[in-house]
Formats: structure tokens, C-alpha cells, sequence
């Protein structure tokens, strides 16, 4: 007998990886975890029948010689798998996007960087040439959609677009998707809202904005993770933590990022939860944490993360080339030319005086002006920037100021300059190793 399982709590990758898995490998039962997200309950009281799973006690462990884990590499995510992590002649799969390495010892492992593990499974099946169910390819559709924030999340890749393409190529339907991805929200999740609202703290570090919040609830309220989301959005936070205290015995922690410099997996997975760069979650015990301690600890984990990223002096050019006031212009035309640079500095590394630029030359209406010196002709209220501020503020500086280089100083003196081009170049992920 071959299964394929996935993580507790089950979220729509899991599931449709499940189902991806149950048509790459005939004959393999899916088994889903009892407890699943509520969208994905929502969904399975309507649409169980039509595809081959089960619930765990539906199934004769010793019977089982293939396992195919998908969506997740640890043990502990798996739901009454126990018996099966001492066979040593159990055969074991692993199909997963997450990042972090799991105790799952596997025969056969894909596990890549990509949006969703549904994109690595509609790879074989390109691959195979298989032609899906508009209901088989509706449902890994909308795995693939919320895992990627419809294709928004920092961690999306190219390929995943693509296995969009290739599900809405198969027929899946766009207003089903819709429908379960972003259900109705009642008058709880909007109390819980208002609520986040009011009670946020927010934490800069590394030029990024973090909210934290503590929130208690009296009920058990469904589609947490999609008001922490939305939530997210709101207030215009580059990553969210909300901490949920369901009763005494324990709190729910979720997160959330919009940038990939925040790890909120990373961070969860400290606490005995995962999930992955853009989304995670984690069920702490109150005896092991209160929800004050949670919450510096949480705050701890993102101060230590390495969340800086590149800053100017990654991608700055040095040493700068300069020239002193007095130099003609023919000269300085000359030297621009030669080292094919676009904008040339005045004055000396501790005393800045200017900056004059290729644009500057189109002053020179007459051939003697090429014999007057630079000072006439450069910028004197130069704009200089500090080595270590994150790329993106010092593109709003420029364009707020409508220029082009800007000159790096730190302890008086220019160390670098940043261009325009350096900034596209690392936007547009070309940043050298």
C-alpha cells in the first residue's frame, strides 16, 4: 500500500499536493490530516468524494511500504505517522518547497526554493504530458494561489507562474478559486480585527516595520490566518506576528511577511511550528512561554536574523574618481570618457565641492567654454548618502530628488558612489556574489 500525507493543520498546498500526488503515483491513497485550515474543510465537506483519501485511522499502517510526504520534511507535522517512523523497510518520498532541513529520512527527495510544493508536482506532470480534470487542476490552482499570495509573495519564482498557466490551460476556474480563497468574513474575524487594530506594537529594525500584537480570544474563531494576512496589508507592515491566546494552556502564534528578508518561518520553526519565508505558524505551550515572554522572544529572533540584506556599500563603486575645482572642462570630458563613467565628483575625499555629470556637458554652448574650469559648470548642493542604509531609501532619494549619482561619505570623507544604474541593477537581481 502507498499513502501520501501532508502537515497537520493542513493549508490548500498541502492539500492539493496530496491530490497531485494521488494522480503521479496510481494506486497511492491520500491521507489527510483531521485537522485542516477552515477553507480547506469548507471545501473537502463538498468535494472529499471526488478524490482518493482518507483520514489516518482509515488506514492499516503495516500495510503501508510507500510513503510520499509532501508540503512538510518533519515527522512531528505529520498526523499518527508514528508507527511508521521506526520501519526500515518503509520506502519514503519527500516533495516540499520549504527552505529549513527536516528529520524526515527520505530514498527520494525534491525539495525546492519555489512558491508552492504544488509547482514541483505540476513540474513531473509537464513533464509526464498529462492533461488534468478541470477539478483536479481547480484545486492545485488554489494551492498554488494562496502559498504564492496569487502570485505576489516575495518567494514567488517564474516556474510557478508557469504552473499556473498550465492548471488554467487544464480548465481550472478561476471563481471557485476566488470563492475559497477569499471567503466572507463574519462579525468575529472582524471583532479580531478591530481589535488587532487598536493593540499593535510595532518594532523597526533594519529599516523594515514588524507589528506584534497579543490578542486573547473568548471562542474559537476560523480563518485566522487570513485576517493576520489582510491585517498585514492595513497598516503597510513588512512582516506581522500576532500572538493568539487560545485559553491558559496555550497560544497560537501566526505569521506573516511581504518581505523575503523576513524569514517568518524561519522564525516560528523556533518555537515547534514551520511553515516558510512569507507565511508560518506555531502552537506555543503556556508553561514554556506566556504570551509577554513570547512576544520579546519573538522580537529577539527577528533582531538576531540576518534581515539587513544588502545596504550602499555592497553596491557602490570605489575608489571615486575626482577632480579638483580648477580642472577645464575638456580635461574632465576627457577622463569621463576614458574610464566610461557618467557623472565625475569635485573637490577631495574630505572636502566634497560638487558633482558634475554627463547631462552638465549639454551647458556648453560655446568651444572656449571647454577651457573653463568644472567649478563653473558642476552641482555644488550635492546629496550624499551613509554606507549602510538599505538600497530601497536611497532610490527614494533619488527619486524624490530627481538624480542620478549619489556620493557615499562616512566619518567626513567619500568612500563610494552610488549610481542610478547600481540601483537598477540590484532591484532587478543581478547583485554579484
Amino acid at each position: 500500500m502507498h499513502i501520501i500525507t501532508t502537515h497537520k493543520n493542513t493549508d490548500f498546498d498541502g492539500l492539493a499536493s496530496v491530490i497531485a500526488g494521488t494522480l503521479l503515483y496510481p494506486g497511492a491513497v491520500g491521507v489527510i490530516p483531521k485537522a485542516v485550515n477552515k477553507n480547506v474543510a469548507k471545501f473537502l465537506s463538498t468535494h472529499k468524494t471526488a478524490f482518493n483519501i482518507v483520514l489516518p485511522n482509515e488506514i492499516d499502517h503495516a500495510a503501508v511500504t510507500r510513503l510520499i510526504v509532501v508540503d512538510t520534511d518533519q515527522w512531528r507535522r505529520l498526523d499518527r505517522m508514528d508507527k511508521l517512523k521506526t520501519r526500515e523497510d518503509l520506502e519514503i518520498y519527500v516533495w516540499d518547497h520549504h527552505h529549513h532541513d527536516g528529520d524526515i529520512t527520505a530514498a527520494w527527495i525534491c525539495k525546492e526554493p519555489v512558491g508552492a510544493t504544488v509547482t514541483l508536482l505540476v513540474r513531473e506532470m509537464k513533464k509526464r504530458g498529462m492533461t488534468l480534470s478541470p477539478l483536479d487542476s481547480t484545486v492545485l490552482l488554489i494551492g498554488l494561489y494562496e502559498d504564492t499570495g496569487h502570485l505576489s509573495y516575495p518567494g514567488t519564482r517564474a516556474e510557478d507562474a508557469a504552473a499556473a498557466a498550465y492548471l488554467l490551460e487544464n480548465g481550472a476556474d478561476l471563481n471557485v478559486a476566488g470563492f475559497f480563497l477569499d471567503p466572507p468574513y463574519e462579525e468575529t474575524q472582524k471583532d479580531i480585527l478591530f481589535d488587532m487594530m487598536k493593540y499593535t506594537e510595532k518594532v523597526t529594525h533594519n529599516n523594515y516595520t514588524i507589528g506584534i500584537n497579543i490578542i486573547k480570544l473568548d471562542r474559537k474563531v476560523p480563518m485566522l490566518s487570513a485576517i493576520v494576512s489582510m491585517y498585514r496589508t492595513i497598516i503597510n507592515a513588512d512582516a506581522i506576528f500576532a500572538i493568539f491566546i487560545n485559553d491558559e494552556t496555550s497560544s497560537t502564534v501566526i505569521g506573516r511577511s511581504g518581505v523575503d528578508r523576513i524569514d517568518v518561518g524561519a522564525i516560528l520553526r523556533k518555537f515547534g511550528g514551520g511553515g516558510h519565508a512569507a507565511a508560518g505558524s506555531a502552537t506555543v505551550k503556556t508553561q514554556d512561554y506566556l504570551p509577554g515572554k513570547l512576544k520579546i522572544e519573538i522580537i529577539d529572533l527577528i533582531k538576531q536574523s540576518k534581515t539587513g540584506g544588502a545596504v550602499v556599500a555592497d553596491l557602490m563603486s570605489y575608489p571615486v574618481t575626482m577632480v579638483s575645482p580648477e580642472t577645464p572642462m575638456h580635461k574632465v570630458r576627457t577622463l569621463m570618457q576614458e574610464q566610461k563613467i557618467r557623472g565625475i565628483l569635485v573637490g577631495e575625499e574630505d572636502r566634497l565641492e560638487g558633482l558634475l555629470v554627463l547631462w552638465d556637458f549639454k551647458k556648453l554652448k560655446q568651444e572656449k567654454q571647454w577651457n573653463s574650469p568644472v567649478k563653473a559648470f558642476m552641482i555644488r548642493d550635492v546629496e550624499t548618502v551613509s554606507p549602510g542604509i538599505q538600497p530601497s531609501e536611497a532610490a527614494e532619494i533619488m527619486v524624490k530628488k530627481n538624480i542620478g549619482h549619489l556620493p557615499v561619505e562616512h566619518d567626513g570623507k567619500i568612500i563610494g558612489i552610488l549610481t542610478r544604474t547600481d540601483i537598477l541593477t540590484y532591484f532587478y537581481g543581478m547583485l554579484p556574489d
